[in-house]
């Protein structure tokens, strides 16, 4: 009776938590109230990452995110204000990027964007670092960055305003300008204005905002930013080009697509939030090697923001229709995403804030993933966030959210608050499908799902499973209590019988359920870890 009734509850868990997606969170910090998250992995190794939160912290992991240790960043020149950008190049070089805090001018200090660079892997950082440009009496602000892994040319896209944040003279604009250093920042060239509308220097709607710079496939530089169309009145997503490293761009750029409700937006319980964009290309020797992207936020209506996503095949002359990329259904609030491409495999990740999961309507918030392996046709999503917070009235988030990807190490970062604390945390994602191929000689006349092998394992099995008709396809695995501990397939599939492998290197040893689920076909199998 007792072996019985133990079954039934293990069962009962089982299929209650089937839906609960889990993913080990890791708290990177809660010193100095942070906010405003950056992450790099490197592509060298892997293990090594480097972050960053407003508005003078770094952080550096040696074990792939698991554990953290706190740096504070600091600029015996001009000082350290916000807006970190963490970037690495290909020689295990790490680069800080922030805005200025020039004791010298009174707030906004921001004259300039400062560039500080590691070469021991954070132990120490060169100061006072270097900046991109200065001009007499203009701030900068909100920088993104690129570098290009074929030679390791830097690329720097911001705001220039004339002034900020006031209510300046029709005579003032901001305007997104562009350096490049090809010396690991030693030193800034080729300063270029690369809009042509500029826009006011109310930090709003109508300001020209959020330029991010990503290299394409042949050494193109590509730049997108948000901005107005028709002063207060239409708002969208600007692109600009350069085929000659940086040096000379198109006359006019390009305007790519509306942004319904400008880039300006507020999201109920947060200080302030944005649409602002990311942009990213396939650098892999996959089959849309070469595609541009770009995701931002906009409004589908009042109290429901979206994240969207935008493609160009062919080097930014034409652009896809616009996509919705999460996918729940109904009217709640997605806000500050961002984007990343895996180098190894091109798939795409975005990582943003969701809501669709607040039944009380309290701004209970979660962390999404979401993701595309088909060059940005389909995408999925999923939870990443163990639990969920309800922002604080007055809390700074920050302006954008972090995620870093290689060989299938996914790490996005976010800020969380939990009552007054705030802190900045990331979740280990990663990829542990090793391969899958369609080994099917005849189409299959029925869906099955096989039992592994070898099993028991360590730390690797093999799982075939068979699909009649085309049909999205989830394969997933569970603990003994029923949680989602990893997802293999979250995909469709055309007819065919498919063989994975999956690596449990991360996972301890025990009972495994894994779940296979098409059309009206649902079948779970036993498997056990033994280390």
């Amino acid at each position: 009776m007792k072996k019985i009734t133990l079954l039934l509850i293990l069962l009962l868990l089982f299929s209650i938590n089937f839906s609960n997606a889990q993913y080990a969170n890791v708290t990177i910090s809660t010193l100095n109230s942070p906010n405003e998250t950056t992450i790099c992995i490197n592509p060298k190794n892997t293990n090594q990452l480097i972050a960053g939160a407003n508005i003078v912290s770094y952080y550096w992991s040696t074990n792939s995110g698991l554990n953290w240790t706190r740096g504070v960043m600091s600029s015996s020149s001009w000082g350290v204000w916000g807006d970190p950008i963490v970037a690495c190049d290909t020689n295990n070089i790490f680069y800080y990027f922030h805005l200025a805090d020039n004791v010298n001018l009174p707030w906004p200090a921001i004259d300039r964007i400062v560039c500080q660079k590691s070469t021991n892997f954070g132990a120490n950082w060169i100061d006072p670092g270097t900046y991109t440009f200065y001009t007499a009496n203009k701030l900068q602000d909100k920088e993104g960055v690129a570098i290009d892994p074929y030679n390791n040319y830097i690329y720097v896209a911001n705001t220039q305003f004339d002034s900020y944040i006031t209510n300046p003279p029709a005579t003032d604009s901001s305007r997104i300008m562009f350096a490049k250093s090809t010396d690991a920042a030693a030193t800034w060239t080729s300063v270029n204005r690369l809009d042509r509308l500029g826009g006011d220097c109310i930090d709003g709607d109508n300001t020209v905002e959020g330029a991010v710079p990503c290299v394409g496939s042949n050494h193109e530089v590509y730049v997108a930013w948000n901005g107005p169309k028709v002063r207060y009145s239409q708002y969208g997503i600007f692109f600009n080009k350069s085929t000659d490293f940086g040096n000379t761009w198109l006359s006019q750029p390009v305007y790519i697509c509306d942004q319904p409700g400008g880039w300006d937006y507020m999201i109920a319980g947060l200080q302030r939030s944005n649409g602002l964009l990311a942009t990213a290309t396939d650098l892999s020797n996959g089959p849309y090697r070469g595609y541009i992207y770009i995701n931002w936020t906009d409004s589908a209506g009042p109290n429901n923001h979206d994240v969207k996503f935008i493609r160009s095949t062919n080097g930014g002359t034409n652009w896809s229709a616009v996509k919705k990329v999460n996918t729940d259904v109904g009217t709640k609030e997605q806000f500050l995403s961002w984007m990343t491409v895996d180098r190894y495999n091109g798939y795409i990740w975005i990582v943003f804030y969701d809501r669709r999961n607040d039944a009380s309507n309290n701004n209970s918030t979660d962390v999404y993933l979401a993701r595309s392996t088909d060059g940005g046709n389909t995408f999925t999503d999923f939870k990443v966030s163990a639990s969920s917070f309800i922002p604080v009235t007055g809390y700074f988030l920050g302006d954008y959210n972090g995620i870093t990807a290689y060989h299938n190490k996914i790490r996005p970062m976010w800020t969380r608050v939990q009552g007054s604390q705030g802190s900045v945390m990331t979740a280990i994602v990663d990829s542990i499908v090793t391969s899958e191929n369609n080994i099917a000689e005849t189409l299959p006349v029925d869906y099955k799902l096989e039992q592994n092998y070898p099993n028991p394992f360590n730390p690797k099995t093999n799982i075939s499973y068979s699909v009649k008709e085309k049909g999205f396809v989830t394969l997933k695995v569970y603990n003994l209590l029923g949680s989602e501990v990893a997802t293999l397939v979250n995909e469709n599939r055309e007819s065919g019988k498919y063989e994975l492998q999956w690596d449990a290197s991360n996972y301890s040893s025990g009972v495994y359920f894994y779940k296979m689920t098409v059309n009206n076909y649902s079948e779970t199998k036993k498997m056990m870890v033994i280390k």
